[in-house]
C-alpha cells in the first residue's frame, strides 16, 4: 500500500536532512507494517493496527523523534524511555544513524508486543497489555 499522501506532505515539507530521516522512515516502516493504517494524528505520521497506535515520528527542534508506543516492553538498547506510560524513542540528526537492523527488529517487535493505547481513555488512563 503507498505511503498517505499526509506523510508524503509532511515528509515533503521537512528541511532536506530531516526530509530523509522521515522518507527512510517512513519507508521502512511501510514494509515492515503492510496491514497497518497510516496517517496524520496530532500532526505527525503515525502507524495503526486494528486502531492502536504503533509507530510513529515527529520533527523536534533539533532532531526527529522515531516513537513506539509500546517501546519500553522491548527491552531494545537504542530506544529510551519517554513519557510516563510504556512509550519508548530513538532520536535521529542524520539518515546514516538508522540502523535498519535494529528498526526491523523494533518494528517486528511492534507487532507482538502491544499495550493498549486505543481504549486509555476508557479504562481511565490503565494501560492493558495486548497479545
Amino acid at each position: 500500500m503507498p505511503i498517505h499522501k499526509d506523510i508524503v506532505a509532511y515528509n515533503t515539507a521537512q528541511a532536506a536532512s530531516d526530509k530523509r530521516i522521515c522518507v527512510a522512515l517512513a519507508k521502512a516502516i511501510d514494509q515492515k507494517l503492510q496491514d497497518a493504517e497510516c496517517k496524520i494524528w496530532h500532526r505527525h505520521p503515525v502507524w495503526f493496527l486494528d486502531g492502536n497506535p504503533i509507530v510513529g515520528y515527529s520533527k523536534l527542534k533539533d532532531c526527529i523523534r522515531l516513537l513506539f508506543w509500546s517501546g519500553q516492553s522491548f527491552d531494545e538498547p537504542g530506544l529510551a524511555v519517554e513519557g510516563s506510560f510504556k512509550a519508548a524513542e530513538a532520536r535521529y540528526t542524520s539518515e546514516d544513524e538508522i540502523m535498519a537492523t535494529d528498526l526491523a527488529r523494533w518494528l517486528r517487535k511492534a507487532i507482538q508486543i502491544q499495550w493498549d493505547y486505543k481504549n486509555i481513555v476508557k479504562r481511565k488512563g490503565k494501560l492493558k497489555r495486548l497479545k
